[in-house]
């Protein structure tokens, strides 16, 4: 077991994010690096709360699940044995579901 020390990043508590998963593989057109890219817009059902992922010409349908362990995301502090949580990871949106296209009626003249 590894023992770390964690520093409070001066916030009165860490934000809260959720994690994406999805089935399969997201790839760009160019074959480039996917990091700090606009990858899709992210949706919610007002209904039942239902994240919707819209990537290009494809629609998904997930559901939002809640981890039982909720995970830390964390920065090291420099060269110590210290680290900064930056955030807590609770939920989890799940797009399990193959994409469905998207198709647009094309008005006739």
């Amino acid at each position: 077991m590894i023992l770390v020390k964690l520093i409070n990043n001066g916030c009165s508590s860490p934000p809260e994010w959720a994690a994406i998963e999805v089935q399969g593989e997201l790839e760009s057109r160019h074959h480039s690096q996917l990091e700090c890219q606009y990858i899709g817009d992210l949706f919610a059902t007002i209904k039942d709360n239902a994240p919707i992922l819209i990537i290009g010409h494809h629609i998904l349908y997930g559901k939002m699940l809640t981890f039982e362990k909720p995970l830390a995301v964390m920065r090291k502090k420099g060269e110590t044995e210290e680290y900064i949580v930056e955030a807590i990871v609770t939920k989890k949106l799940l797009f399990k579901d193959r994409p469905k296209p998207i198709i647009a009626n094309a008005k006739k003249s």
